[in-house]
């Protein structure tokens, strides 16, 4: 990297100019190279207007919480404690991997060992690429969105999507 300084030629990746000792971190970040790569960078998971997640209590059964994802036609719950903090998720992929066609009489059961304890999250504040991140690696399709351990939202890779397809629409 040339120091934008003295003009020295300093090794790719270095943190400040061995010459003068400019600091080069900030000159070394990535930028996008579209309005797709530049909104997935920088805009944060706000962007996408976060549903306000459906809820129920850690107490809750299987039965009730499929009808409050059947009512609601959502494929992720939230499952929240006493004081409203986030202690697990429950998806439709839950249902169809865990307890349909394996546990019979399955709605009186509770559906605290059928969840996802502490379920990744993010943050409103978190970029885009953040949340594509944690959906890639963690293979998800939904994530909570919490502030102070509180869900205020949910996204899905459904909603990356349809944000991603309207940037390419407007170009």
């Amino acid at each position: 990297m040339i120091c934008p300084r003295c003009g020295h030629v300093n090794l790719p990746g270095s943190d400040e100019c061995v010459k003068c000792l400019f600091d080069l971190a900030p000159l070394d970040l990535p930028t996008g190279q579209d309005r797709v790569e530049s909104s997935v960078m920088t805009d944060p998971v706000r962007v996408l207007k976060p549903k306000k997640p459906v809820t129920v209590p850690v107490s809750a059964s299987l039965g009730l919480a499929l009808q409050r994802m059947v009512d609601a036609e959502i494929g992720a719950l939230l499952v929240i404690d006493e004081s409203n903090k986030l202690v697990g998720i429950l998806t439709e992929r839950d249902y169809l991997m865990k307890i349909v066609g394996v546990i019979p009489d399955y709605a009186h059961l509770p559906l605290q060992p059928f969840m996802t304890s502490a379920p990744e999250t993010l943050g409103p504040d978190d970029t885009l690429a953040v949340a594509l991140h944690k959906m890639d690696v963690g293979g998800y399709r939904h994530l909570p969105v919490v502030e102070n351990g509180v869900p205020t939202g949910i996204i899905s890779v459904r909603d990356l999507i349809r944000h991603i397809t309207q940037l390419c629409k407007e170009v």
